[in-house]
């Protein structure tokens, strides 16, 4: 089966890493952090940096040929838990605006520390999407 590496334009160009990689169905989406085209991280704290990282996600499963509806599976890998807990709300309404009101399997998993060190939140995903 072959496999296909999709590096959306309207994302940071990667180095040494695939923003997707397609074999069939099956999507693999690397972890995003809230960086933006430029390549800086977005300021705001964890709310805007959620905001930024899920739609770096969702751009590449995009470009992928898959949508929101497709995630079986997404790990948040967080510097601090408690603060994306107590912004629990507003990231569930950004979940919602951007991939509506279904959420795939969901893991948060705390770490002391992410590719770019002004990073608080990265987000790796898993979709199966049809055709091909």
């Amino acid at each position: 089966m072959p496999i296909s590496y999709i590096n959306p334009p309207s994302l940071l160009k990667p180095s040494g890493f695939a923003h997707a990689t397609r074999a069939g169905q099956l999507v693999h989406l690397a972890g995003q952090t809230a960086l933006t085209k430029d390549g800086n991280i977005v300021d705001g704290g964890i709310v805007a940096q959620f905001r930024q990282a899920f739609t770096n996600v969702l751009t590449a499963l995009d470009a992928a040929g898959g949508t929101p509806a497709d995630l079986v599976s997404v790990t948040i890998y967080l510097l601090d838990i408690a603060d994306y807990q107590a912004h629990g709300r507003e990231i569930g309404q950004i979940w919602k605006e951007l991939a509506g009101s279904d959420y795939p399997a969901m893991a948060g998993i705390g770490v002391t520390g992410l590719w770019q060190p002004e990073a608080l939140i990265e987000i790796q995903a898993v979709a199966v999407v049809a055709g091909e």
